[in-house]
C-alpha cells in the first residue's frame, strides 16, 4: 500500500503518517529522514531533534537524502519524511530524473507512507529557484496523488481523506 499525506508546515502530518506506518506494519516500520543539514542550521537541526524524540524507537531510522529506491525494499512499511526535503536536495536535477526516482518507488512491493509539504498555496515567487522548487512539488505532488491507494490532506491537526 502506498499512502500520501501532504499538507502545510505543522499542519500534523509527520504525526499523522507516523501513527498510520505504524498501523499498517506488521514488525517495527523504517523512518526514511530525507533531509541534510549541509547548511548547519540549527533551527532545522532542533526540529529533526524533535522528530527523533517522538519516534522513540518506534521506527528504524534510515538517514537517505538521495536514492531513496536504494533502501527501501520488498514487504516492509516505509515512511518517507519528506519528500519535500528529499526534492530540496535533487532541487538542480532534471524534472524527468525527479519523476522516474517516484515512479521506482511504485515498482517496490512494499508499504510506503509519503509525506510532503504543501507549498502550493501562495503567491509565485520573484526568485527562479523558488518558483522551481514550487513546480516540482506540485508535479511530484500530483505523480505521488496518482500513485498513491490513499491520499490525506491535513489541517490544524486533522486529516481529510482524497483517495
Amino acid at each position: 500500500m502506498k499512502v500520501l499525506y501532504f499538507g502545510g508546515q505543522k499542519s500534523g502530518k509527520s504525526s499523522l503518517a507516523e501513527r498510520h506506518a505504524k498501523a499498517l506494519s506488521a514488525h517495527q516500520p523504517h523512518y526514511i529522514a530525507t533531509y541534510n543539514n549541509r547548511y548547519g542550521d540549527s533551527e532545522m537541526q532542533t526540529r529533526i531533534n524533535k522528530h527523533r524524540n517522538t519516534r522513540k524507537g518506534a521506527f528504524i531510522t534510515i538517514e537517505e537524502t538521495h536514492d531513496l529506491a536504494s533502501v527501501i525494499h520488498a514487504n516492509h512499511t516505509y515512511l518517507i519524511d519528506c519528500i519535500s526535503m528529499w526534492l530540496l536536495n535533487r532541487i538542480e536535477e532534471d524534472e524527468a530524473v525527479l519523476i522516474h526516482a517516484i515512479e521506482e518507488l511504485e515498482k517496490i512491493d512494499t508499504n510506503i507512507v509519503f509525506v510532503l509539504n504543501d507549498v502550493s498555496c501562495g503567491v509565485i515567487p520573484i526568485d527562479a529557484i523558488s518558483r522551481r522548487y514550487i513546480d516540482l512539488s506540485g508535479l511530484i505532488g500530483q505523480k505521488l496523488a496518482m500513485m498513491c491507494d490513499e491520499v490525506y490532506e491535513v489541517k490544524l491537526g486533522l486529516r481529510m481523506r482524497l483517495k
